[in-house]
């Protein structure tokens, strides 16, 4: 059979199957690569239905018939590649609708920023856009429950998401939305495919209710396995099937369409900028940070500042002469602060209000609040403008490693882990032991007000003495963070990285549950496999890049 062949019969989107597409298409933002037979563009749902409608008649004759949904890409987790059919929406797949200030209906191929652009003419944005919001599509920061920097205020987009579009295994397209006590029974009570897909998922849910409960993570935000606690509260009576598919990866089906709640963006904001010596006593600075009630609380270590300066010309591109000269100016002072001793952390706790001078008076009553822990050096940044240096560092130091560093490469890894904020000041040396036996040289980042960090490794993957760093030390960081109550991920979610730990994090029982829903939604296994709960680590490695 033919596939491209057949599947141009059926749908009325566009079939691509030339190398250059095919390679293109072998790699998302992670370590992986896994080369696509096909890449179809469908023009709308229909087309997908008919899709998966086909990989469902033909699977017993095509065993590795599959298909991964994908909009833009920048997954690190590896989940948007696969060796069957690349289903892109990025080209047709990008309309918006029903905008206003509370809410938004957009589909899965619509670049972030160009959702926010319309957005934002309503006064409003999404939260939890990720660091990538210049590049990252929605379908991905739908599918991976996406996070960022706002997350400490805002929460995760599970939380915003309040309806979806969605074709599965049957390859129907179906609704998803909260559905009280009455509207779920009425569901259980038909005779259909969808009528057994609620009552077998409540039946689950209910029989190991405690169990389920007492599995979710104790931490402020996760990506990790099915959020099977967050489904069914008899508390409340609700059933929200949204909080499943919401995070899944695709693997379960596949989004046509969500909505999603927005809040107003915040009118200004302003930025204190704080250099921190060493984090002995950083249990002690984050609670303190946090009860002066800032919007955002992020941080870089030392080795992003060095790379930031470093590559101070990378950011012409991005910024413009002009105002590139404007924050090399607005640097100065900074590089001058850099003689009383190089940081271990730089803090950047921002706050937003109403005018320019109350967030100024925030900063500035901040400031006083906290120069009791003998910060090296503490700037006021009032506004937004000033401070936007040093938002840059923070958001563009993964793409710097990966553009500018020539004879390593990113290997995010150990790039999302989460521990509770309180315990950073013990789980932190030991991370940089961690770091420092496997002589990984790493750039730190990441969310402070949740203990969410980003670790990248750079190395040189295609060296068999580099590559086998990676499981011993992924499986001595995985011990440490679990050991201090945290989550593997907080944002970018397993995909075939982290899906081969999920056992460790949750045990058999919990994991088993997982995999019942994962056969009960998908039981062809069609949908975006080896990710997640069917993700091993034999698999994962022996498909890691081998070219760069």
């Amino acid at each position: 059979m033919d596939l491209s062949e057949e599947i141009k019969k059926i749908i009325k989107g566009d079939v691509d199957t030339t190398d250059e597409t095919r390679e293109f298409y072998s790699h998302d933002a992670s370590l992986f690569e896994l080369k696509p037979q096909m890449v179809m563009f469908p023009k709308d749902g229909e087309d997908i239905k008919a899709v998966v409608r086909f990989a469902a008649e033909h699977k017993k004759d095509l065993p590795n018939l599959s298909v991964t949904a994908r909009s833009r890409g920048t997954d690190m987790s590896g989940a948007a590649i696969n060796d069957s059919i690349i289903l892109d929406t990025s080209r047709y797949m990008t309309g918006i609708s029903n905008v206003s200030a509370q809410s938004a209906t957009v589909q899965p191929g619509k670049m972030y920023r160009d959702f926010e652009a319309e957005t934002l003419k309503f006064g409003s944005i999404l939260p939890s856009y990720p660091a990538s919001r210049e590049l990252a599509g929605m379908g991905g920061i739908v599918n991976n429950n996406s996070g960022g920097e706002k997350s400490l205020q805002f929460g995760k987009t599970d939380k915003y998401v309040t309806n979806l579009k969605m074709v599965l295994s049957d390859g129907n397209e179906y609704e998803i939305k909260p559905l009280t006590r009455d509207e779920l029974n009425a569901k259980m009570s038909q005779d259909t495919f969808e009528g057994r897909l609620y009552r077998d998922t409540f039946e689950l849910l209910e029989a190991h209710y405690d169990e389920i409960k007492a599995a979710a993570p104790k931490v402020s935000k996760d990506s990790t396995g099915y959020h099977l606690w967050n489904i069914w509260d008899r508390e409340t009576g609700i059933f929200d099937l949204t909080k499943l598919f919401v995070g899944a990866q695709g693997t379960l089906g596949l989004m046509t369409e969500a909505t999603v709640n927005l809040v107003p963006k915040p009118s200004h904001s302003g930025t204190l900028v704080c250099y921190l010596r060493d984090i002995d006593n950083l249990g002690e600075i984050i609670p303190a940070v946090l009860a002066e009630k800032p919007a955002t609380f992020e941080c870089f270590d030392d080795n992003t500042l060095w790379l930031s300066f470093k590559f101070i010309f990378a950011f012409i591109k991005r910024l413009g002469f002009a105002t590139w000269l404007m924050m090399c100016l607005q640097l100065i002072p900074d590089g001058l602060a850099l003689f009383r001793g190089v940081p271990k952390m730089i803090l950047l706790i921002e706050f937003t209000g109403d005018s320019e001078e109350e967030v100024r008076q925030k900063v500035h009553t901040a400031r006083q609040n906290l120069q009791k822990f003998g910060f090296s050096y503490m700037e006021e940044d009032g506004n937004e403008a000033a401070s936007r240096k040093f938002w840059l560092m923070r958001r563009e130091s993964f793409n710097l490693l990966r553009s500018k560093v020539k004879e390593k490469h990113t290997a995010p890894f150990i790039d999302d882990l989460i521990v509770p904020p309180a315990r950073l000041s013990e789980f932190l040396p030991q991370l940089r032991d961690i770091i420092k036996k496997y002589q990984l040289l790493a750039t730190i980042a990441g969310h402070l007000g949740d203990g969410n960090f980003h670790v990248i490794p750079l190395m040189k993957i295609e060296d068999p003495k580099e590559r086998a760093k990676l499981e011993p030390a992924m499986k001595e960081v995985n011990t440490l963070v679990i050991q201090y109550g945290g989550s593997v991920s907080g944002e970018h979610n397993d995909g075939m990285i982290r899906g081969p730990w999920l056992e460790q994090m949750y045990g058999a029982s919990v994991l088993g549950f997982m995999r019942d829903i994962k056969q009960l939604y998908d039981p062809l296994n069609i949908f975006n496999p080896h990710k997640k709960t069917d993700a091993t680590w034999e698999y994962s490695f022996n498909h890691i890049r081998e070219h760069f």
